[in-house]
């Protein structure tokens, strides 16, 4: 039987080359996109000569090159390409505009033109901004919006959704808190990382360290996308949260972080309850709608961290 072709936008980042191996592994023939953004050549460069993985280096927010793209054939779209740098995203607002909600309209129009019918879209918990309703369930009320990043996801999850309905075209939403784990290229665990082998004597932590987030190994994330996709559903629109039934401090984090690294520094914050404008001080979300599909995580937090930073030990080596 002839396995589908997925286009895999985002291909060359941190969850997208993980999903390209193991799309690799179930016999997909990809269809890679990526223009180097945030995404690198190295997590790609052994996928490049096989031939089920058929690599694009371009900008999907230009009409020219998704024409160019779905000349090919395509059955289903994993859309993981995003503009991820979330601190930053104030300063920068329309980065998270072009990348995220333009070219996500972008790539559902070119879809909904070539009937695909199938789309696999990778969101985040931000979006439910500073709600009260912890742990959030996916139907939450949104509250006001906190971050650039968050709010052009959630704009994207509308599109999506519409097209959906509109088009007859099954969607699956999957809500993430941060995920880790090899590959992983951004988010304070590098960052505490890479400050800890320049000074093992101070840590600059931001906020007051007491954040209280989730976290996911990438493994955990991808066995959940491919449970819930190879399910049958009667809804065009499938919207699941992805997380853990853990929470972990900053603090708490960074002291798994320096005995892995047998450093004892002083921890220096920055105040306040948010690292950075948009910031949201406790994420943890609902996760018993995908518990029921029978998937469970296999990582603790502390496991994830470790995973995680034995990758980052052996890219250094």
């Amino acid at each position: 039987m002839q396995k589908k072709i997925a286009l895999v936008t985002g291909c060359a980042g941190f969850i997208g080359s993980n999903l390209v191996k193991k799309l690799l592994e179930n016999n997909y023939r990809i269809i890679g996109v990526d223009n180097y953004r945030t995404g690198k050549k190295d997590f790609i460069k052994k996928f490049i000569r096989n031939n089920k993985f058929k690599f694009y280096n371009l900008d999907l927010t230009k009409n020219a090159n998704l024409n160019k793209i779905f000349k090919n054939k395509i059955d289903l779209i994993f859309h993981v390409a995003a503009n991820a740098d979330v601190s930053k995203g104030y300063k920068k607002p329309y980065n998270d505009f072009k990348y995220n909600t333009l070219m996500t309209f972008k790539l559902l129009e070119h879809a909904r033109l070539k009937k695909v019918k199938k789309i696999i879209f990778c969101s985040t918990g931000s979006i439910y901004g500073e709600t009260k309703n912890i742990p959030t369930p996916e139907n939450d009320f949104f509250p006001i919006q906190t971050s650039m990043y968050g709010a052009s996801k959630l704009a994207c999850e509308g599109l999506i959704q519409a097209y959906s309905e509109a088009y007859n075209i099954k969607s699956y939403i999957f809500r993430f808190v941060s995920i880790l784990g090899p590959n992983y290229t951004h988010g304070h665990i590098v960052d505490f990382y890479n400050k800890l082998k320049k000074n093992k004597k101070v840590l600059k932590i931001l906020g007051n360290g007491k954040q209280r987030k989730s976290y996911l190994h990438i493994y955990d994330c991808l066995n959940a996308i491919f449970k819930t996709i190879n399910r049958k559903s009667k809804n065009n629109v499938n919207i699941f949260n992805l997380g853990t039934n853990e929470v972990i401090t900053v603090v708490e984090s960074a002291k798994i972080i320096c005995k892995f690294m047998k450093v004892n520094p002083r921890f220096n914050f920055s105040g306040g309850e948010r690292g950075w404008i948009g910031d949201v001080p406790h994420i943890k979300l609902n996760i018993s709608k995908i518990l029921k599909t029978g998937w469970r995580p296999k990582y603790t937090i502390k496991q994830s961290i470790i995973s995680t930073l034995n990758y980052l030990n052996e890219k250094k080596t």
